[in-house]
């Protein structure tokens, strides 16, 4: 009994075994992680909505676009380093894999540092040129100081989980994460129920979760010697290791970014349909975060698969489990889709008691039901061209997909369908449009992946 509960924590070699099984038992720990992650905004947004009222819920919501905005930096560290030690990992390269993490961790030290300074002064005027309503902004501009001062406990809990997955350990990343949402929600209830402290009250409470786990990540890293070594010399930036990570990481980093900036040029269209409309969104979000675990949670599982294969030099082990992985993501995402539109009425009514409320947004979420399947092939045969090095390909579609499709399309039906009754047109727009760039960008994506130049990406990608 003791010997399996270390292996449950000890890093996964994913090139041996059957690929679909090892895919499925990296993810599941991943998908309850993705729960749990997913449970920090919720309960934000579930005592927010209920202690303070649907107001602080927009503000929230409204804040959430600019937020992802000033975090992608890190994402696309955090997209680099993993595979880079997926691909070290699995070429059993020890002292390799020992100078990228320890460089990682300087790297993401340097950004936190540049963003704490930075973001007080531009979070303001950001929410000023989206036009967010003068009821919410004051509550906005809080929560997104407070958020953003306290940056480095979600930059290292992100970065540092991303480094334990590519080792294949998606078990410790769970149980730490878990540990913070516990402790999360407990503050979360004492800050906003307690002390009254509102929308920056939710805020301080996710900073302090957020950098509790990022304190175990760093504990857990500092007891693998036996996979590499964590010393001194090794925080010491390389200039190989430093543009290696930003090669790989900084297309992931853009898309995010495009992605960002496409939520933010549509959050201005969304301001325009009243603080009712944006809290419906908000609400939605929250719902669409756990359609989405299993599609983002396979992705991330493809990307370490793949990483280590390609590592190894399994080619063909990499197809094999694209197709295996990619058809149990969108069978299980199915089946998710199903229940939230079965009983999604009742989640969203945990939100709020405002019943026009719930209808607008259960009216809203069957829009986008067909897109979640489609984001499972698109978030794991992206995973894979990733893990293999070609992190180029999913950041052009990305710009596709939002930049020339959800945007124009957006605005688009918002124009053709102007009344005198409805000034700004219909809102389903919004939710139209993101479903349209979710179904060809899973079309554009395997396309992509067939033509198969990710390959050639892949057996150059770690090369010196």
């Amino acid at each position: 009994m003791k010997q399996m509960w270390k292996k449950l924590f000890t890093p996964t070699d994913m090139t041996e075994g059957t690929p679909w099984k090892k895919i499925v038992l990296f993810t599941i720990p991943m998908l309850i992680g993705n729960i749990a992650q997913q449970l920090y905004n919720t309960v934000d947004s579930i005592i927010v909505g209920r202690y303070v009222g649907d107001n602080a819920l927009a503000a929230v919501g409204s804040a959430s676009p600019i937020l992802n905005l000033l975090i992608v930096l890190f994402i696309g560290i955090s997209v680099g380093v993993s595979i880079m030690v997926a691909q070290y990992f699995g070429a059993k390269e020890r002292e390799e894999l020992s100078s990228t993490i320890g460089g990682c961790v300087t790297l993401t030290a340097i950004v936190a540092i540049a963003l704490m300074i930075v973001s007080p002064f531009v979070v303001r005027p950001m929410l000023e040129m989206l036009h967010t309503p003068a009821s919410i902004i004051d509550w906005c501009t809080s929560y997104l100081i407070i958020m953003m001062v306290g940056i480095a406990g979600m930059a290292y809990y992100n970065i540092l989980s991303g480094v334990l997955r590519g080792l294949g350990d998606s078990v410790s990343a769970l149980v730490y994460l878990l540990v913070a949402t516990v402790l999360n929600i407990g503050l979360d209830l004492l800050f906003v129920a307690v002390f009254d402290m509102g929308v920056a009250g939710v805020a301080l409470a996710t900073v302090i979760a957020q950098f509790v786990s990022a304190v175990l990540c760093l504990w857990k890293l500092m007891h693998m010697k036996e996979i590499f070594e964590f010393r001194k010399h090794h925080l010491k930036m390389s200039r190989e290791h430093t543009a290696q990570i930003i090669r790989l990481g900084l297309p992931s980093g853009l898309t995010q970014a495009i992605f960002s900036m496409a939520m933010i040029i549509v959050q201005s269209l969304t301001n325009s349909f009243g603080e009712m409309f944006i809290a419906a969104n908000v609400i939605i979000m929250r719902v669409d975060g756990f359609a989405m675990m299993p599609n983002f949670s396979f992705g991330t599982a493809m990307t370490t698969y793949a990483g280590q294969n390609a590592g190894a030099k399994q080619y063909d082990r990499i197809n094999r489990g694209a197709k295996q992985g990619t058809l149990i993501a969108m069978g299980v995402s199915a089946a998710i889709t199903g229940l939230i539109l079965i009983f999604g009425k009742y989640l969203m009514g945990i939100f709020t008691e405002t019943e026009e409320l719930v209808d607008l947004s259960m009216r809203m979420m069957r829009i986008l039901a067909v897109g979640y399947i489609a984001m499972g092939a698109t978030q794991c045969l992206s995973g894979v061209m990733r893990g293999a090095g070609d992190t180029m390909t999913p950041m052009w579609i990305s710009l596709v997909t939002t930049v020339l499709i959800r945007v124009p399309v957006a605005y688009g039906i918002s124009w053709i369908t102007r009344t005198p009754e409805l000034p700004n047109g219909r809102s389903e727009c919004v939710f139209i449009s993101l479903l349209c760039s979710w179904v060809l960008g899973a079309l554009i994506t395997f396309y992509f992946y067939k033509r198969g130049k990710w390959k050639k990406k892949a057996l150059g990608s770690m090369e010196k």
